[in-house]
């Protein structure tokens, strides 16, 4: 086998690892069960696909973002690196395709949700593989005291005992000192060796800022620090708003939400990554998995409701290294509105009930039936019919969700898929004698080379620009192939799904733990009251306060560019300041003009220069200044 600095030549082109990569690697390559803590941009993925190509065996990837694994399924198979996952909407034939392919040792690396671990068929195939590592991503949500916990996470554990001797990597961007400790404990980590890179963003500034006036600051925001740039809603209504708004003044603009179709979520998300406009309003659907390195500016209209949610969204800022802004407007209304939030999140057990009853019968399932049905979830519908509150219906699905009695696999929308099950023998074959189709099969196995050995997103319309056929076309085209059983063609979706996991129970039996929703309700509460004292705190550098949030306080400096730091740097030093500071360290004129400006001073030198002067200050024999 290849070592790892040839691997990562090889398939991405790099000379050296980030910071630590190298260290996880080797360590996990080592056999040993690992804790990777890497900020937002700070490589996570690589750690876990270099490893899988240095050992025989595949590496099965634990991920709860179906899109993000769908986009680094395809970017692995760019690199000729055998992977592929298995999502909700593909068909029995296709999972049984991929799993039989893991097997056989055709796919290096799996891609999974949790909740798939939990079905036998699955199981049952895991344990016929040969595995060399599994890597659970996003690891934080396996914790109660996380931002975004999810029960299925929990299982992770048992599928070890299946490969028992395989380590396990844990990867997440964000973790408090008790995430950490819970992340090691439900993952059954034995020996762990924990790396965390610094969460400290030198080129970053940070930044809070209070108006009564949100649209007329970002305004100003947006104008004065120009370059590409992303701005955060909690409404899907509100990124039109805002979007339009900033159109009219002279900013190209587009908006962006789950809720859009498919195509036009493309169209608009290719427009700003190409740089066609400045400036993307987006919920918080968009951003994972992004990889725009030039983005200037991050702004949030409205106040995320954990330090976690801030600062992954944030970090998206600055990836290439050069100076980038992240900015919180804020007004006293958003302190109400983040508790009325906050209340609609947490329902009472009764209308937790009484949804599960409403969406049972919205979908017409009789006791006892519907357990592995799918159905489109129409959310509006459902509150419509029953005249349920949308938030706290919504909150209520999560819990449900939580507790396994439902699922929401997709909340954003099924992207096309395709496969070809046939031989390379058969496909020739049928290529001579379908002279018409020849082309656009040619340009499948060119744009997609894993089609054959399992599903992969497609895009009809990338497909066309590099074709003489437009993307209906297109579509017609694959549709007819799946008429002749050449491939398997499944065009994308535009309607979230709602799957019952198990069958339908009556409502007054659904088992509540008082304690763990009480719990669940306590972490929340404290994620919101960390927040809130982040947006007051206007004594400390705001990224000291975020890093030590996530526990890193030793060695941290101001940061010297945040909105507190530069406030502090608006005061000129006073005599007495620099007298005293002298008084307690002998240091070189140099070193006294840059502690006292880390310090957020400004014109030190010019003070010093006054009291040498006027011989309150003099220098001694080894040029350190003393006290007259």
């Amino acid at each position: 086998m290849a070592d790892k600095y040839s691997l990562l030549k090889r398939y991405w082109g790099y000379e050296a690892f980030r910071p630590l990569q190298g260290e996880v690697i080797d360590s996990v390559s080592g056999g040993h069960d690992t804790l990777a803590l890497f900020p937002t941009g700070g490589g996570k993925s690589l750690c876990y696909q270099l490893t899988a190509l240095l050992s025989e065996g595949m590496c099965l990837v634990v991920s709860p973002l179906i899109a993000l694994m769908k986009d680094q399924v395809e970017a692995l198979n760019r690199r000729h690196v055998k992977a592929a996952c298995i999502v909700s909407g593909m068909s029995r034939q296709q999972e049984m395709a991929v799993l039989s392919n893991c097997i056989a040792g055709s796919i290096k690396l799996l891609y999974v949700s949790p909740e798939r671990l939990r079905q036998r068929m699955f199981i049952e195939h895991f344990r016929q593989m040969k595995v060399n590592l599994i890597a659970v991503d996003e690891a934080h949500c396996v914790s109660q005291w996380g931002h975004d916990f999810r029960p299925p996470y929990l299982q992770i554990a048992e599928i070890r005992q299946y490969h028992p001797r395989v380590p396990l990597l844990a990867l997440t961007a964000t973790a408090t000192a008790a995430v950490v400790k819970d992340i090691q404990q439900h993952l059954a980590m034995h020996d762990c060796r924990v790396f965390q890179a610094s969460y400290v963003r030198d080129n970053l500034s940070y930044n809070v800022l209070y108006s009564d006036d949100k649209m007329a600051s970002l305004l100003q925001i947006v104008k004065s620090l120009k370059g590409s740039g992303i701005v955060y809603t909690r409404s899907r209504r509100s990124t039109r708003q805002v979007a339009e708004s900033l159109v009219e003044a002279g900013i190209g603009a587009v908006y962006y939400h789950a809720g859009l179709d498919a195509e036009e979520r493309d169209q608009k998300q290719a427009a700003w990554m190409e740089g066609k406009c400045q400036v993307i309003v987006a919920t918080n659907a968009f951003g994972m998995g992004i990889d725009k390195a030039d983005v200037r500016f991050v702004v949030h209209l409205d106040i995320p409701d954990s330090l976690e949610a801030y600062f992954q969204e944030a970090g998206r800022a600055g990836r290439d290294g050069k100076r980038a802004y992240a900015v919180a407007i804020y007004s006293p209304a958003d302190r109400e509105r983040l508790r009325r939030d906050f209340a609609s999140a947490y329902p009472s057990e009764a209308f937790i009930r009484s949804a599960y009853k409403a969406i049972c019968n919205f979908y017409r399932l009789p006791l006892g039936s519907g357990a592995d049905s799918s159905f489109d979830f129409d959310l509006e519908a459902i509150c419509d019919t029953y005249n349920l509150p949308p938030r706290e219906f919504y909150s209520a699905c999560r819990f449900l969700e939580r507790e396994g009695l439902i699922a929401i696999p997709d909340r954003e929308n099924l992207a096309s898929t395709l496969f070809i099950p046939v031989s390379r023998d058969e496909l020739y074959r049928f290529q001579l004698e379908h002279i018409r189709y020849g082309d656009l099969l040619k340009l499948v196995l060119r744009m997609y080379p894993g089609v054959m050995m399992a599903p992969v997103a497609i895009d009809e319309r990338q497909m066309a620009s590099r074709s003489p056929m437009s993307a209906r076309e297109v579509r017609a085209a694959l549709g007819e192939l799946q008429a002749m059983h050449i491939v398997e063609y499944h065009p994308r979706t535009t309607k979230p799904q709602l799957v019952f996991s198990t069958a339908r129970v009556n409502e007054g039996d659904i088992y509540f733990s008082a304690d763990h929703y009480a719990h669940l309700k306590s972490a929340a509460s404290e994620r919101l009251d960390a927040v809130m004292r982040y947006i007051d705190n206007t004594r400390d550098c705001r990224s000291r306060q975020l890093v030590a949030y996530f526990g890193e306080v030793e060695g941290v400096a101001d940061c010297g560019a945040c909105d507190v730091c530069r406030h502090r740097q608006d005061e000129v030093v006073t005599d007495e300041a620099v007298l005293q500071e002298v008084a307690r360290n002998a240091v070189s004129p140099t070193d006294l003009c840059r502690i006292m400006e880390r310090m957020g001073h400004r014109g030190v030198a010019e003070v010093v220069r006054r009291l040498l002067d006027e011989g309150r200050l003099y220098l001694d024999k080894n040029l350190l200044l003393r006290v007259a």
